[in-house]
């Protein structure tokens, strides 16, 4: 599934709806409820804007951009569905309460989202 129209390369970082240009790559490995395709393809847009240096492609490299992100967003699946571990699983609420305690030792204060 890829998006299309203007908005198509923009990555929700948060579970808000906004919209912006995340500075890293989440993991997705080991999650309960697993990856979504949306966390997913949110990945492979990130990684592919990283290694080609643009945030949106012209139109020109659009379909480049496209195939780039499919590729990688099939890799990635096929790689989350392969890999095991006796880890238990974690939930995105910890990973965040995590996020904001590092923040806190950090910055001073919890991290805004």
């Amino acid at each position: 599934m890829t998006p299309r129209g203007p908005r198509a390369w923009a990555v929700r970082c948060d579970d808000t709806g906004r919209t912006a240009m995340c500075r890293n790559i989440r993991r997705l490995h080991n999650f309960t409820p697993p990856a979504t395709d949306t966390e997913v393809h949110d990945a492979a847009v990130q990684y592919v804007r990283k290694i080609s240096g643009s945030t949106a492609p012209s139109a020109a490299n659009r379909e480049a951009f496209d195939r780039a992100v499919e590729a990688v967003s099939a890799a990635t699946t096929e790689l989350l569905e392969s890999l095991v571990t006796s880890a238990p699983p974690r939930t995105r609420e910890e990973e965040a309460a995590r996020a904001k305690e590092r923040a806190q030792r950090r910055f001073g204060t919890a991290a805004q989202n």
